[in-house]
């Protein structure tokens, strides 16, 4: 259920900006600790042009504004690939962030400057998109991740050693997990195809957790590990092809919601917020060299479900009259190719670790997300 920290009164969040306002407070008020551990410090936000970077960047500037004596300065890099937010190139000018047009394929920028704190989410994390750029995908994951550990490697050596060291790997290293392994935890060692469609996407992401685990222990670089578990709402761009965007863009345009699939897999789904809000808790109180996921979970649910709930509140805001329908993905037979049927996090290892808590349940993240989509339709289809 959603907290009261969590949601202003429902009724005054009726735009956008209300929505970001709400999230933007509720997450300096949850991660205090982390940001006043991070005050002062300069943080490298690699793909802070994507969906997580969204609030990721905003969050420290927003602590900023509450405590300018205390700034985290912030570094973005990004390489434009689907192109440069409106809502980033509306923050140019503050003292306390530098946006660096950067492809992390290739090697840093010279003289980057030192950094305190590194947050590597720069890679495409969408299937319809991974799948069609496999090599690209790869090399963002793990030449640009070498990168990054090298560069704090060289730091430590010159004497200013990274604080922490954030790597997104993904709920999806676990392939489709045995039913015994639901809720999945960390320990659960996956049942990945290494030669299939989504392969470019899963094995790059876990053999970026073992670079991360042997420059733990072999060169002591302070890297903690998240695993994201289907997080969607503010930041996904529209058409960003995952089935909470293209639910939500059926209900805001008023069009019938298809399902590439029978309607039977089933995953639980984290409002960014709570995502974002672990995320930090991760970078700042994880052990090295530790995974953690990053989730909600409960309530499981179907994708049959899941349309009905965003077709439900779509009907309460927007009067929507969309149906649900069954079609065939322009991918073809592909998109459900190793598709996982069951998708659900056991995060008691954050929970009581870390201090991770779930705030919003998923008809108020819902909710949110198209009040923000409603007034945000931006990003092409590429």
């Amino acid at each position: 259920m959603t907290t009261d920290s969590a949601r202003a009164p429902g009724s005054e969040i009726r735009t956008a900006a209300d929505v970001v306002a709400s999230d933007l407070e509720h997450l300096v008020t949850v991660l205090e600790p982390e940001l006043s551990e991070m005050a002062g410090g300069r943080l490298l936000i690699t793909g802070g042009a994507g969906f997580l970077g969204y609030y990721l960047v905003q969050v420290p500037l927003a602590w900023n504004d509450r405590h300018p004596d205390r700034a985290i300065d912030v570094v973005v890099y990004d390489n434009y690939w689907r192109g440069v937010p409106e809502w980033l190139t509306g923050l140019a000018g503050r003292d306390d962030l530098e946006v660096v047009e950067h492809d992390m394929r290739f090697p840093l920028p010279d003289d980057p400057g030192t950094f305190d704190w590194i947050i590597h989410a720069a890679g495409i994390a969408s299937p319809q998109f991974y799948r069609a750029h496999p090599i690209e995908t790869m090399d963002a994951n793990i030449n640009g991740l070498r990168a990054l550990l090298d560069l704090a490697e060289a730091q430590a050596t010159s004497g200013h050693p990274v604080r922490g060291f954030l790597f997104y790997s993904s709920s999806e290293i676990y392939g489709d997990p045995v039913a015994a392994a639901i809720p999945t935890p960390e320990t659960y060692r996956g049942n990945v195809s290494c030669t299939g469609p989504r392969a470019c996407y899963d094995e790059s992401k876990r053999y970026g957790e073992t670079l991360c685990v042997n420059f733990a222990q072999a060169r002591g670089v302070p890297t903690k590990i998240a695993r994201p578990f289907n997080n969607f709402g503010p930041g996904m761009k529209i058409h960003d092809g995952r089935v909470i965007a293209d639910f939500c863009r059926s209900a805001v345009e008023g069009t019938d919601m298809v399902m590439f699939s029978d309607g039977s897999p089933t995953r639980t789904f984290c409002y960014v917020a709570d995502a974002i809000a672990g995320y930090y808790k991760v970078l700042v109180d994880g052990e090295p060299g530790e995974p953690y996921n990053v989730g909600t979970d409960g309530p499981e649910i179907t994708m049959r479900q899941l349309a009905e709930i965003v077709s439900g509140v779509g009907v309460a805001l927007f009067g929507y009259e969309g149906r649900v329908e069954f079609g065939e993905s322009p991918e073809g037979a592909v998109y459900m190719e190793d598709n996982p049927n069951r998708r659900c996090p056991d995060i008691t290892k954050a929970r009581t670790g870390l201090g991770y808590e779930p705030a919003f349940d998923i008809e108020e993240g819902v909710r949110r997300t198209l009040l923000w989509y409603n007034e945000n339709r931006w990003g092409e289809a590429r």
